[in-house]
């Protein structure tokens, strides 16, 4: 046991690389994240964003779309080569294209140019927050049926014997769908659960991830068995513990 006067560490607060071809954007974010805490270093092209993050191994990836040479999508590309570290892009691109085209590459969210303060590092706190590791259950495997599991250890689904990684946000996604089995989640309840709740609005987030899980789990994405849609109610996962109590009582 520590003597009295000894003192705890100091927390360590999260460490942001800012990636982007404009030293003014780059010093407005370092400001204000430095002012709320924030440890911050910078990169200033893809292929200097990709050394920090094997060198430093920052906690979450500020990445600018629009660079000269290798732009955003490349880098998020190459980033995820060798990492799974949270990004969040940064564009003054707002179409509905680009910012599916990111989430497919593996980004976790975007913010569009011009941004506040404020709205900055609401985003940062909320990506940071949900790509943190979650072991919502006691047992680190649980069984929905004979051909899929979860692992809350590792953050994998097991398939037919066959493990594939999840990313945060659909292991996140997955557990609260899992944890309410049988009832119908509404929409803004999702959102605000898995991304925040200042994105209990962004159901086009919520659709597309939910297609990420079919995808992942389901035999037909096309017609599911695990993860139900309630037209303008929200999404409902398989009862599976029903399933297995009456198989039990047989």
């Amino acid at each position: 046991m520590l003597p009295s006067s000894v003192s705890s560490p100091p927390a360590i607060h999260p460490l942001v690389l800012v990636v982007d071809d404009e030293p003014r954007i780059i010093r407005f974010v370092r400001i204000n994240l430095e002012m709320e805490g924030f440890r911050v270093i910078e990169a200033h092209d893809g292929l200097e964003a990709l050394q920090q993050v094997r060198e430093a191994m920052p906690d979450i990836v500020l990445l600018d779309v629009m660079m000269p040479e290798i732009d955003g999508f490349e880098t998020l590309r190459m980033i995820r080569e060798v990492s799974g570290i949270p990004v969040l892009m940064l564009t003054v691109r707002n179409s509905e294209d680009d910012r599916v085209r990111g989430l497919d590459l593996g980004a976790d969210d975007y913010i569009t140019k011009p941004f506040s303060p404020r709205e900055l590092v609401s985003r940062v706190n909320a990506v940071l927050r949900r790509t943190q590791t979650v072991k919502p259950q006691d047992s680190s495997i649980l069984d929905i049926d004979d051909r899929l599991s979860v692992d809350f250890n590792t953050g994998e689904v097991i398939i037919e014997g066959e493990r594939s990684k999840l990313r945060p946000t659909e292991f996140r996604l997955l557990w609260h769908l899992i944890e309410n089995a049988g009832w119908t989640v509404p929409y803004g309840t999702l959102l605000s659960k898995v991304w925040g709740y200042e994105y209990k609005d962004s159901i086009s987030y919520l659709r597309l991830y939910i297609n990420y899980l079919r995808k992942r789990i389901e035999l037909d994405p096309s017609d599911p068995q695990y993860i139900f849609t309630e037209r303008g109610m929200g999404y409902r996962f398989f009862n599976f513990r029903r399933e297995q109590s009456e198989h039990k009582e047989e």
